[in-house]
């Protein structure tokens, strides 16, 4: 007598005596790992070999591997203070060949009147020094570089002449010109103020003169990857060459979010400058696997705003892809009151590519919009599809849950022609039957709120049986939308 239910492991010819059971679960299929990889430079001091990620074990084996004040060591420091959970690697690249190192002075001149405090700061650290009363500018920038070289985080390193005290980025390269220096940023209120009777004059803003870029190298440390997956990418580069090598890496046609990859990612980074330097740097590029926070005049430099930028989406996006990104705290310094972007800046910012922040009066930055660089359809026309930052989380969300229970399902079956009548427990079957399965996933994610729309997705949705053992399915997602704005329209009538 022949049988329809069928068995992957007991055999047929078995004529022994007993009752025999063969387990097969009825596997869903199994969450993606999505890790964290953060690209920067080391120090010659760090023990990782360059141009290699490897997996963060903890922040003190991180500053040994990289070297304590290394722009990587930062980023990675700076990461930890928004996700502790995800599983994160450290790509450290070397300082560029025939590079220049970033740097700037600081000039004391006078001496105090009264006793106080010097109150520097570097990248947005604190790099104080007390001071008594009678105590001269020389003395002054002795003491201070003595306490900016004690900080073994502080990406400087400070020599003396006299009362002026040079700054030297520990990191060669433009990186280095993103290293902020400035006296008193708090100001009155928050009790810093230079002693009276001392000045102090710093050359620029940020340190300058920084040149090269490790662009070559990047390019070495996404092939050594191979093919382990990366969700977030936090990259501190935005050189036109290190771009164009993350977009090929990640494009559709060849990249990670090729059929044949199916590896995906997306890259964090932060750009400084005006809104006008934002509005041209964000028109420059197209991508959807890249999203860009633009900011002006913050102590914190765009490395460190990229490294929490990504940790504090990617700990949403695990969570819920759909959910919207905004109103997330980012733990960066934010510009003072005027150099901060107003409500139309912003609108038009997110119109070119940029996501962008907002501070409360407590001096708290959060998340206005993450938006990603895409803005144009292929033809130039103006395309909405990509940019939202959600969208591509949400797209490889729904893609892989449906590969992997496709696949759980269906690895091992025969297709045969729709219409033929399969009786339970075969290995038999149809285009159809895997249609069916399709609405069933799609119905589970529509119940838990993972998409939306079942009856317009099954309206759409098909399934043939390609022939030669294909089976070719069309599947409209419709993805989540994210709330961005209560609307009212309040009246009101006037007592008399």
């Amino acid at each position: 007598m022949s049988s329809t239910i069928s068995f992957k492991n007991y055999p047929a010819t078995n004529r022994t005596h007993g009752v025999f059971a063969e387990i097969n679960p009825q596997e869903s299929g199994g969450a993606q790992n999505q890790r964290t990889l953060i690209l920067g430079q080391k120090v010659a001091g760090g023990t990782a070999p360059p141009n290699l990620a490897f997996l963060a074990t903890g922040l003190n084996d991180a500053k040994v591997q990289l070297g304590a004040g290394s722009m990587l060591a930062l980023m990675y420091e700076q990461y930890l203070g928004q996700d502790t959970f995800g599983e994160t690697w450290l790509a450290p690249q070397v300082d560029p060949a025939a590079a220049v190192a970033a740097t700037a002075t600081v000039t004391f001149a006078g001496t105090a009147t009264a006793s106080g405090a010097i109150s520097l700061r570097i990248a947005g650290v604190l790099e104080p020094l007390s001071v008594a009363s009678g105590t001269a500018a020389a003395a002054i920038a002795t003491g201070w570089a003595a306490v900016v070289n004690a900080d073994k985080n502080c990406p400087v390193s400070a020599t003396v002449a006299g009362a002026v005290v040079t700054l030297t980025a520990d990191n060669a390269g433009v990186v280095g010109n993103e290293i902020d220096v400035r006296a008193n940023y708090l100001g009155s209120a928050g009790g810093e103020i230079t002693p009276p009777g001392l000045t102090v004059t710093i050359s620029s803003a940020q340190l300058t003169g920084g040149i090269g870029s490790p662009s070559t190298d990047v390019g070495t440390t996404l092939t050594n990857l191979g093919d382990k997956s990366f969700d977030f990418i936090v990259c501190p580069y935005t050189d036109a060459t290190t771009l164009a090598t993350l977009l090929a890496f990640l494009n559709s046609t060849t990249g990670r979010w090729s059929w044949q990859s199916q590896i995906y990612g997306h890259v964090f980074l932060a750009y400084r400058g005006t809104a006008a330097a934002l509005t041209t740097f964000g028109n420059g590029r197209n991508e959807f696997t890249a999203s860009c926070m633009g900011f002006y005049d913050s102590p914190t430099p765009a490395w460190l705003w990229a490294a929490d930028l990504a940790g504090a989406c990617a700990t949403s996006l695990r969570a819920d892809p759909g959910l919207p990104l905004q109103e997330l705290v980012l733990n960066v310094l934010p510009p003072p009151i005027a150099s901060r972007f107003i409500l139309s800046v912003r609108n038009t910012l997110l119109y070119d590519g940029l996501s962008t922040f907002v501070v409360s009066d407590a001096g708290v930055v959060t998340i206005d919009r993450m938006q990603t660089f895409y803005q144009f359809d292929a033809s130039g026309a103006p395309d909405t599809t990509w940019e939202n930052t959600e969208t591509p989380f949400m797209v490889v969300d729904l893609t892989r849950d449906m590969r992997n229970q496709l696949q759980t399902s269906y690895g091992r079956k025969k297709l045969v022609v729709d219409g033929t009548n399969i009786a339970g427990g075969s290995n038999m079957v149809t285009s159809q039957t895997i249609l069916a399965t399709v609405l069933a996933i799609y119905k589970g994610w529509c119940t838990t709120g993972r998409a939306q729309n079942y009856a317009l997705f099954k309206a759409g949705a098909r399934a043939e049986n390609a022939g030669g053992g294909r089976v070719n399915l069309l599947l409209p997602f419709v993805l989540d939308d994210q709330l961005r704005a209560i609307v009212m329209s309040i009246s009101f009538i006037a007592n008399s």
